[in-house]
């Protein structure tokens, strides 16, 4: 789990990203606040990325998508072409941001001498289906449901028996029960809302429309059959023992299977 947090700033959850490894395989999905120190400390270079997968274009789940282009650039002797994949809007969010870096690209360029083309990407988008098929890893998309924010998707990954899904940001919907079917391991962004609506504060209590609570995600996983169910991203973030035991507690009322509140850098095996 390369970043277990939520849009809030917490010195020890970063921002929301996971990545999933497949032998000598790396994919990533999402890249928020700090992912790239999370991947430096899981042993995971920027330039090992394969693929970058997004969920939806929010701030908290993109703002290390930056350092990650620049810094797989950098690194890279040379960097191969990275392969980013998300939702409608993802070609012209990755336009702006090389367009922002675009001062820093040419003052590289002139300053390396085997630094003599820009970075190198491969973006496309996707609703639903089939983002990647090979001899040993099976990537698929699917609809979700984050309105305003629209389109999201959530991903599905199988490889050698096993699946995880990745749902990002979303209530449950028909999507989001396809990626799930089954799926060895379910990871959703979660919030309490009991904890939220004892804040009078409009903004925050906007956000109980468009996410799972513990419950949403702990049914949506029994409905599916899952085996583990994985909170993360919690609002509000839990900070003690005693805190994630609650958010476990709440959801095993749901689901009986094994449910995990990661932190940062902890890693499931499938």
């Amino acid at each position: 789990m390369t970043g277990t947090g939520s849009p809030l700033p917490d010195p020890n959850r970063s921002g929301p990203s996971q990545l999933v490894k497949v032998d000598d395989r790396n994919f990533l999905i999402d890249c928020g606040r700090g992912c790239l120190m999370r991947l430096a400390a899981a042993g995971a270079p920027p330039i090992t990325i394969e693929r970058l997968l997004l969920t939806h274009l929010h701030s908290d789940h993109v703002t290390d998508v930056n350092d990650l282009i620049t810094t797989r650039w950098v690194q890279g002797f040379p960097a191969p072409p990275l392969p980013i994949v998300g939702p409608e809007g993802t070609e012209n969010f990755i336009e702006n941001t090389l367009k922002m870096l675009e001062p820093d690209i040419g003052y590289r360029i002139e300053h390396h001498s085997d630094l003599d083309s820009p970075p190198q990407l491969q973006v496309s988008e996707t609703t639903a289906g089939v983002v990647l098929e090979d001899e040993q890893v099976r990537i698929t998309a699917a609809m979700t449901e984050h309105k305003p924010v629209h389109p999201t998707v959530g991903y599905r990954i199988e490889a050698e028996g096993s699946s995880i899904v990745l749902a990002g940001d979303t209530i449950p919907c028909a999507g989001l029960d396809e990626l799930c079917s089954g799926a060895d391991v379910y990871v959703q962004t979660v919030i309490r809302d009991d904890l939220i609506k004892q804040l009078p504060i409009k903004r925050l209590l906007d956000v109980l429309d468009y996410h799972s609570t513990v419950e949403d995600a702990a049914r949506t996983a029994k409905k599916a059959g899952v085996k583990i169910l994985v909170l993360n991203h919690c609002v509000p973030a839990p900070s003690t023992q005693e805190d994630i035991d609650q958010w476990i507690q709440i959801a095993s009322e749901y689901f009986d299977g094994e449910i995990i509140l990661p932190s940062d850098l902890e890693t499931i095996n499938v």
